[in-house]
C-alpha cells in the first residue's frame, strides 16, 4: 500500500520549529512518509506564528499558496497548526475554507490523529488544555545534526502589554532538568556541536518548578552529561540576570561569551507603559555587570519602536543609548498593534509610516556600528563552526562563537577554494581578511 506523504512549512521562531520537529517525528513513528517536496504531498501542515500583523500575513499568504496545489495537484488536505490556530481558532474554518483541520498549540501529539481524521472526510479541530500539555518529545531535526535548539520552558508569565504570547502559549512552564538534558543527551549522540537553549524567557528557567532561577544549574548538568563544546543561551531578560549566571558564562569554557538580552526600550515611561519588568538602570546595570565581568561578551538585542505615546524626544534617547552601548547585535521592529492585548487600546497610536520610518533610522544606525565592529575583527582569529560551501559565494560559510544561528551574520571563509576541503560541523580556525556590514571573510589556518 501507497504510503500517505506530508509536507510541512514551518514558519516563525525556533521554538515554533521545535513543534514542528516534534509533530515530524510523532508522524513518521505513526509510518507516514515526509516529503520536502509540496508537489508530491498528500497533506500538507503548516504551522504558524501569530506574535505580530507581518507573521499573520505571512501564515495567511501561506495558506492560500499551499491551497492553489489542492486544485493543481494531488494534495487532498491542509491542517494549520501552531499560534494562528490557537489564536483564531473560531475564524479560520469560516474565513479559510481550504482548511481541513486546526491543531492549538496544546495538541501537537495529536497530529496524526489530525491527519487520519481530515483524510476520513472530517473537519478536525483539536484545543486541548495548552497550560497542562506536555513538554519535550522525540523530534526529527530541520536543522543540521551538529547546530540544535533545545526548547527549556513554555509559555509566558511577563504580560508586557504589547504581546499576545502569554494568550497564545499559556503561562510559563519549565521543563525538569531531568527531562531536559535526557534530549540534550540524545542530541549529542545524533553529533551536536552547538545547543541553543531557547524558551519565551530563558532566564527564568526553573522558577515555577523549583522556586528559583536555575539556568547555570540546568546548564551544569547539561554539559556533565554530554560532550556538546558550544553552549548559546537566548531569549535572557535584564532583571533576571544574576551573578550565578554572569559567573557560569564566565568560567565554563563550553558556555559561548553571548549572550541574547532583549531590552525593547530604555526611556522609562515607555518602559513602564510595556509592563517590561525592570526600568532603564537595571538594563544599563546588566549590560554593565556582563561587560565588566566577561571582556569581549557578544551582547545582542531587539528594540521596538513607534510603541503608543513614543514622543520624538524618547525616541531619540533610545538611538542615543544604541550610539552609546555599541550592540554587537541588534534588531528592531515596528509596533505592532494586537488585538486582546492592553497595548492595543493605548491612546496615542503612531501612524505606520513614522513607525517604520524610526525602524529604518535604528537599523541604519545599527548597520553603521556593526561595521565598525567588525573591521576591528581583521587580522583577528576565531575559532568557525563550518556550515558547508556556498556556491553562490564560492566560498565556505560558517559561525563563530558571537553568531548565533538564524539572526546573526556569516563568515565567508576560504574564498575561491573548491567543494570538499571542509567538512560540515567541523570546527577551524580562521584568520578575518575583511568586513562587511554584518559578514566577516577569513582564510582558515592550517
Amino acid at each position: 500500500m501507497k504510503k500517505i506523504k506530508i509536507g510541512f512549512v514551518s514558519l516563525g521562531c525556533s521554538k515554533n520549529q521545535i513543534d514542528t520537529e516534534v509533530m515530524l517525528s510523532a508522524l513518521a513513528d505513526e509510518g507516514y512518509e515526509i516529503t520536502g517536496e509540496e508537489a508530491e504531498a498528500d497533506v500538507i501542515i503548516i504551522n504558524t506564528c501569530a506574535f505580530i500583523e507581518d507573521a499573520k500575513k505571512e501564515a495567511i499568504d501561506n495558506i492560500l499558496d499551499i491551497a492553489w496545489f489542492k486544485k493543481h495537484r494531488h494534495l487532498k488536505k491542509i491542517i494549520v497548526t501552531g499560534c494562528l490556530a490557537e489564536r483564531y481558532r473560531e475564524q479560520i474554518f469560516e474565513q479559510l475554507p481550504e482548511v481541513d483541520a486546526l491543531v492549538g498549540v496544546g495538541s501537537i501529539k495529536n497530529i496524526a490523529e489530525a491527519v487520519k481524521r481530515s483524510l476520513s472526510g472530517e473537519k478536525y479541530a483539536s484545543f486541548e488544555d495548552k497550560n497542562s500539555s506536555e513538554l519535550g518529545g522525540g523530534r526529527m531535526l530541520t536543522t543540521p545534526s551538529y547546530a540544535a535548539y533545545l526548547k527549556i520552558a513554555e509559555g509566558c508569565d511577563n504580560r508586557c502589554t504589547y504581546c499576545a504570547i502569554p494568550l497564545i502559549r499559556g503561562r510559563f512552564r519549565s521543563r525538569t532538568i531531568e527531562d531536559i538534558v535526557e534530549e540534550a543527551k540524545l542530541l549529542d549522540a545524533d553529533g551536536c556541536k552547538e545547543l541553543s537553549l531557547i524558551a519565551q524567557d530563558t532566564s527564568r528557567y526553573g522558577l515555577d518548578l523549583y522556586g528559583g532561577y536555575k539556568l547555570p544549574e540546568l546548564i551544569r548538568a547539561i554539559c556533565e552529561n554530554t560532550s556538546i563544546p558550544w553552549i548559546r543561551i537566548l531569549y535572557c531578560y535584564p532583571d533576571k540576570i544574576t551573578d550565578e549566571l554572569i559567573d557560569e558564562i564566565k568560567n565554563n569554557p563550553r558556555v559561548v561569551k553571548y549572550i541574547d538580552l532583549p531590552i525593547q526600550h530604555i526611556n522609562d515611561e515607555i518602559l513602564s507603559a510595556m509592563n517590561r519588568h525592570g526600568q532603564s538602570d537595571v538594563i544599563r546595570n546588566a549590560i554593565k555587570r556582563l561587560r565588566e565581568s566577561i571582556p569581549g561578551i557578544t551582547l545582542r538585542t531587539t528594540v521596538i519602536a513607534g510603541f503608543p505615546g513614543e514622543t520624538d524626544e524618547q525616541f531619540e534617547e533610545l538611538c542615543d543609548f544604541i550610539k552609546e552601548t555599541e550592540f554587537d547585535r541588534l534588531g528592531a521592529f515596528a509596533y505592532s498593534r494586537e488585538e486582546d492585548t492592553p497595548a492595543y487600546g493605548f491612546d496615542d497610536q503612531i501612524d505606520e509610516q513614522v513607525k517604520q520610518d524610526r525602524v529604518d533610522r535604528i537599523m541604519a544606525l545599527q548597520s553603521e556600528i556593526s561595521e565598525a565592529l567588525n573591521k576591528k575583527k581583521i587580522r583577528t582569529t576565531v575559532k568557525v563552526l563550518c556550515e558547508g560551501y556556498d556556491a553562490a559565494a564560492g566560498a565556505y560559510v560558517g559561525r563563530s562563537e558571537a553568531d548565533a544561528p538564524d539572526v546573526d551574520g556569516k563568515i565567508f571563509f576560504d574564498v575561491g577554494e573548491r567543494q570538499g576541503l571542509h567538512e560540515d560541523g567541523e570546527f577551524l580556525n580562521v584568520r578575518i581578511t575583511g568586513a562587511y556590514e554584518y559578514d566577516l571573510i577569513g582564510k582558515s589556518k592550517k
